[in-house]
């Protein structure tokens, strides 16, 4: 059977890539300290050895929109576009064409089906930046295929948090069932606090410092049952108007499991978000 080789969960922050090939008075005081700690993020990754990656993802209005929006969708293809046009021009990223794996892609969403997860798909996913952006900063040579697995966090009604959970738990499951000897890595990102286009949006924190540091709390030592008490919709609201994206990292948490502490924290305060990286290596750390 396959193996899950490592977890893990991340902001996915779009100016990274921006920031970290600037050079000179358009390089931002914060850079180096970024590249510092998402070089050391990377290494967590590259230890863990992958031969496949499915990314946990939310488009950002790109290709769903009102009229056709799945609250969980896998994507099915034997290759993904990558990056959108306003994402080239506002955040500086690169066109991308990834490998998909069909396999696993086929495998996710019929055991998924059977498993109580209507699941939707796509044959013809272009992806945008929620799973760029960890691409680009844990495995920027791109080169390893992909399975794409979307959710709805911006479009209500939203599943309910524990919605989230039961799916990462679900995935789980189905990646140590898959009848292969691939080694996967599932990597997810979302949102700590997150306000945009909003009074708090740019301020010298995230617009509430206070959930950032409970979130942190959580996820790094794997208290599921302290975050579903805590966490809905609602309560979402509260830390800025685009928090809801707090639940791909539920669902990652899920993926790791109760009680699951992480192998690998890290933070970095910028200017208007707190950015977080997690890595739980679920046979174990390998040898460095």
């Amino acid at each position: 059977m396959a193996e899950l080789a490592a977890v893990i969960a991340s902001t996915h922050h779009p100016f990274y890539y921006r920031a970290s090939t600037a050079q000179g008075e358009d390089r931002p005081a914060f850079a180096d300290e970024w590249v510092r700690k998402i070089t050391a993020f990377r290494e967590t990754l590259t230890r863990a050895n992958p031969d496949v990656l499915v990314m946990v993802g939310s488009d950002h209005f790109h290709q769903l929109w009102l009229d056709n929006m799945p609250q969980f969708l896998i994507g099915k293809a034997p290759f993904y576009d990558a990056n959108w046009y306003n994402e080239e021009r506002e955040f500086g990223l690169p066109r991308m064409l990834l490998k998909g794996q069909e396999d696993l892609s086929g495998y996710l969403l019929r055991e998924g089906l059977d498993a109580g997860f209507d699941l939707a798909f796509s044959n013809e996913l272009r992806i945008d930046h929620s799973i760029t952006c960890p691409i680009i900063t844990l495995r920027p040579e791109a080169d390893l295929p992909i399975v794409p697995v979307y959710t709805n966090i911006f479009a209500p009604p939203l599943p309910q948090p524990k919605r989230f959970v039961q799916l990462g738990r679900t995935i789980r499951e189905l990646i140590e069932s898959w009848p292969s000897d691939q080694r996967v890595a599932v990597i997810g990102t979302g949102h700590l606090s997150l306000e945009l286009g909003g009074p708090r949006q740019f301020g010298e924190h995230g617009p509430d410092p206070e959930f950032d540091r409970r979130a942190v709390e959580w996820i790094a030592s794997g208290d599921l049952e302290g975050c579903l008490s805590e966490v809905t919709l609602d309560s979402l609201h509260a830390p800025g108007n685009a928090t809801h994206g707090f639940m791909d990292f539920m669902l990652m948490m899920g993926v790791a499991g109760e009680g699951a502490k992480a192998d690998y924290v890290d933070t970095l305060d910028l200017f208007h978000t707190m950015e977080a990286y997690f890595t739980w290596y679920p046979k174990g750390a390998p040898a460095a």
